[in-house]
């Protein structure tokens, strides 16, 4: 049975209300936490945006959860900096971390006033930062001379093993070439068939026997309808695919892009149900496709009542 894990968006809450959260999840259930390393939020109705790194020291400290965080070295943050924040985390909580790395979006990365590389030179500069960052956590000198420059970097403090790498990827294409150095994939819930060629992709590209983690965007609430107008409202920026989603600058964009999706078109990207039956048969489809770790995201902004409910009707319909 896969671990369920709850994802703590920082795009949507405050860090108090997430750490709040976090510790709430633990007790009714949760087996595991991940974040991701976002400077602003995918729209302006959203509305927050904590530093990801700040809050998982204050986490992990409150909590006794593994956790994990989505972050994408190489332009708002330099390699060996990323190093650092990794090595430090797994030094205090031995066993408990694991960092995903991937080629970032222009939401993100934009601030540094650099212009934002193609896709192909992202994956480029994304497998040099790879290069870095584990010489740099073997406790090794690194110098770099490439899309990613390094002088003489040294990470002093390291723990006694490196946490986990995981790779992101959302196409089969990135998920074959995360396959070839990435010690696990994180990836997005998409249609069955897609994430399974998906999954495949990573196993083909030599990922096979290593860990498979899901994030799943839903919405629950007590009624249909509030369901998905809490899916509608925070989450229609997830209608948002391919270059676009990863090349626009501004949280003012993504709303632009997203003014006419309609409330039924959010469903492709977000699952909504006020049945928490329904959200376990949801679950149990994506651990039939050998997901190691799903990781929960109700998009709306109440998380206690999600947690509740979930955590007597959906966690044990999942991991038992």
């Amino acid at each position: 049975m896969p671990i369920v894990g709850f994802h703590a968006s920082h795009e949507q809450l405050p860090p108090s209300s997430l750490l709040t959260a976090v510790h709430a999840a633990e007790s009714a259930g949760f087996q595991a936490a991940m974040c991701s390393d976002h400077l602003a939020p995918w729209s302006e109705r959203q509305g927050h945006s904590g530093h990801a790194w700040s809050w998982l020291g204050a986490a992990m400290q409150a909590t006794s959860l593994p956790f994990g965080v989505v972050t994408a070295p190489g332009q708002r943050s330099h390699p060996a900096i990323t190093a650092q924040a990794i090595a430090t985390l797994g030094e205090l909580f031995p066993g408990r971390f694991w960092a995903a790395l991937g080629s970032g979006e222009a939401l993100n990365e934009h601030v540094t006033g650099d212009p934002w590389p193609s896709k192909a030179d992202r994956d480029a500069r994304l497998l040099e930062c790879v290069e870095v960052i584990r010489a740099l956590l073997r406790g090794e000198e690194v110098t770099h001379d490439g899309l990613v420059r390094v002088d003489r970097a040294r990470v002093w403090s390291l723990p006694a093993a490196p946490p986990p790498l995981f790779g992101a990827a959302v196409s089969e294409e990135t998920a074959r070439t995360v396959g070839s150095w990435a010690d696990g994939l994180i990836t997005v819930r998409q249609p069955s068939e897609i994430l399974r060629r998906v999954i495949d992709a990573f196993r083909d590209g030599g990922g096979g026997g290593k860990p498979v983690a899901v994030q799943v965007h839903l919405s629950w609430a007590e009624d249909e309808a509030t369901a998905l107008a809490i899916a509608h409202d925070q989450w229609r920026t997830g209608t948002v695919v391919g270059d676009l989603a990863w090349d626009l600058e501004l949280p003012s964009q993504f709303d632009e892009a997203t003014k006419d999706v309609r409330p039924e078109d959010v469903t492709e990207a977000v699952l909504v149900s006020a049945d928490p039956t329904q959200h376990a048969k949801w679950l149990r489809e994506l651990a039939h496709l050998g997901v190691d770790e799903i990781y929960l995201h109700h998009v709306g902004t109440e998380q206690q009542r999600f947690i509740d409910v979930f955590a007597e009707h959906v966690l044990p319909e999942v991991t038992q």
